[in-house]
């Protein structure tokens, strides 16, 4: 293995340097990796540098690892299907892993043209924004900018967003997200985006827009989410009879 790249943080760049290691095949699938003081010699860090390092591999799915077991090589990014509704706090759990968040904003705010259409209200109407990190296990994966109409503002006011799940608390008091559309882009992370996710500028993110609703087909939120792409794969099922999938060019000035 070779020393990493210093244009990212330090976990990072030795957690690209083992990647590039396992993908050129210095490691198999489904052996195990060198020791936590092992790589302490290698990259002259420290242990907790080779633990963040070896959390956000975790999170990417290129390693496991078993409570008293030295961690194992495994194939692929993390999978979300898109054939279901679920919150990014149950997926999370489904992988065994530990979400949390990290506001970065929260309050009411003017509707843009674009958030308007998708929400159904008047252009410049109140509506109520979260823009927060979401993490897997500490490991920051994806940026999430939520928009929902201003009737919801009072309940989600009243939630921790760093460790309550807004899907939750809002089924709680009989709010359900029954359906979503999603529009899935390729984009490149802007300088700050990369500074939260811990990447390079110009790193590939997927973006998902996504719009949820109802029961009765009312508008609960509009969403836009950037994963780091090495975190995640979307996965869709499609049928002959669910009919075809849309394909439309994109914009980054959402």
């Amino acid at each position: 293995m070779t020393k990493g790249d210093d244009s990212l943080p330090l976990y990072r760049s030795i957690a690209t340097d083992i990647q590039t290691a396992i993908e050129r095949g210095d490691f198999a699938d489904g052996s195990t990796m060198p020791s936590e003081n092992e790589l302490t010699v290698t990259y002259g860090v420290s242990r907790g540098t080779i633990r963040q390092a070896f959390a956000f591999l975790r999170s990417t799915g290129v390693v496991s690892s078993r409570r008293g077991a030295r961690r194992q090589i495994r194939s692929g990014p993390r999978v979300q299907s898109m054939s279901e509704l679920v919150s990014f706090s149950l997926w999370a759990r489904s992988l065994g892993e530990t979400p949390s968040s990290r506001t970065l904003s929260v309050g009411a705010v003017p509707a843009s043209g674009f958030v308007a259409d998708k929400l159904g209200v008047p252009e410049g109407a109140n509506v109520f924004h979260t823009h927060r990190l979401r993490l897997l296990s500490d490991v920051p994966t994806m940026l999430e900018s939520t928009y929902y109409p201003e009737s919801l503002a009072p309940l989600i006011a009243a939630i921790d967003l760093d460790t309550q799940s807004i899907t939750d608390r809002l089924g709680d008091h009989g709010i359900v997200f029954a359906d979503a559309e999603h529009a899935i882009a390729a984009v490149a992370a802007t300088s700050g985006e990369a500074e939260l996710l811990g990447l390079a500028p110009g790193a590939p993110l997927l973006r998902t827009i996504r719009r949820t609703t109802n029961p009765l087909g009312e508008v609960l939120e509009c969403s836009i989410d950037l994963y780091a792409a090495e975190s995640v794969a979307f996965v869709v099922r499609n049928s002959l009879a669910a009919g075809g999938t849309s394909r439309v060019g994109s914009r980054r000035d959402t």
